[in-house]
């Protein structure tokens, strides 16, 4: 038996396109939030890669083609995601963001749809973003919510936009669509939504077919001269459930779930837009 024999996984999937490339599709009705059974399956499977020497490529993509993965679930208990096993010892969402920034697998986020919060911060922590040009949308509302993004995107956002463009996302609170993402270096690329998937798959498939030591090797110069040592995040999951405690935090999510958060309608597509009306009356 392989370990995708055995992996039973409840909000993601997990194709072998070949012995050295995987893909990882999110699964997650209604609007694929990041909750603990998905972190539980995340950090089951990078427990895998961490020891596997034969998968060059993951890529990362969804299920819907409306939703990457919409934020973190805060309708969930935060005790039962940070009840899951951590093999850095750190907070259960930054355990796994600098698990998958530390894969000697190249990492690729396939961005086909709306990547905010949290669902931004996994696309930040993997090595490679490719956009849909027409679908793709990310942003960082935590602002919102009186809170920083708790994943870690400001430390990974000013060594991909620049330090201003980094204020701006995390200040402003709103949505950048594919094409801005992609002038921002937010993401690599966005592509025209009907040569996507066959752009992403071509590019996984090609970088899976070189040398996994070769691969390995060469992450590991380019994290050591752009990646923040993995004792930075920590500091910034403090900060953001600290501001979960606060009445400002709590007053946004109830106003925000009153009017849709986390169900397939309007506000969930156009967050990044309305939070500031929300969250400022």
């Amino acid at each position: 038996m392989t370990f995708l024999d055995d992996f039973k996984p409840t909000h993601l999937t997990v194709t072998a396109e070949s012995p050295a490339f995987w893909r990882v599709t999110f699964d997650n009705p209604p609007v694929n939030v990041i909750g603990p059974a998905m972190m539980s399956d995340l950090k089951t499977l990078l427990t895998e890669l961490e020891s596997n020497t034969t998968v060059n490529v993951v890529l990362f993509d969804s299920a819907d083609p409306d939703f990457f993965l919409a934020h973190y679930d805060l309708a969930a208990d935060p005790a039962l995601a940070e009840a899951l096993p951590s093999a850095t010892g750190y907070a259960a969402w930054v355990d796994i963001t600098v698990r998958i920034s530390k894969l000697a697998a190249v990492t690729i986020s396939a961005i086909r749809g709306i990547a905010r919060g949290a669902g931004s911060e996994f696309a930040l922590a993997t090595d490679m973003r490719f956009a849909s040009l027409e679908k793709a949308v990310l942003g960082q509302m935590e602002v919102g919510f009186a809170a920083v993004a708790g994943g870690g995107a400001g430390g990974r956002l000013p060594a991909l936009v620049g330090r201003g463009r980094a204020f701006e996302i995390l200040l402003g609170g709103n949505d950048y669509d594919g094409a801005l993402a992609e002038k921002y270096g937010y993401v690599n690329r966005a592509i025209p939504d009907e040569q996507f998937e066959a752009f992403v798959t071509d590019y996984a498939r090609r970088v899976s077919g070189w040398n996994h030591q070769a691969l390995g090797e060469i992450k590991s110069f380019i994290n050591k001269y752009t990646r923040l040592p993995d004792t930075e995040f920590p500091l910034h999951s403090d900060a953001f459930w600290g501001a979960a405690g606060r009445p400002e935090f709590r007053t946004t999510a109830s106003r925000l779930f009153d009017k849709g958060l986390q169900e397939r309608g309007p506000l969930e597509y156009h967050l990044g837009d309305d939070i500031a009306a929300i969250a400022q009356a």
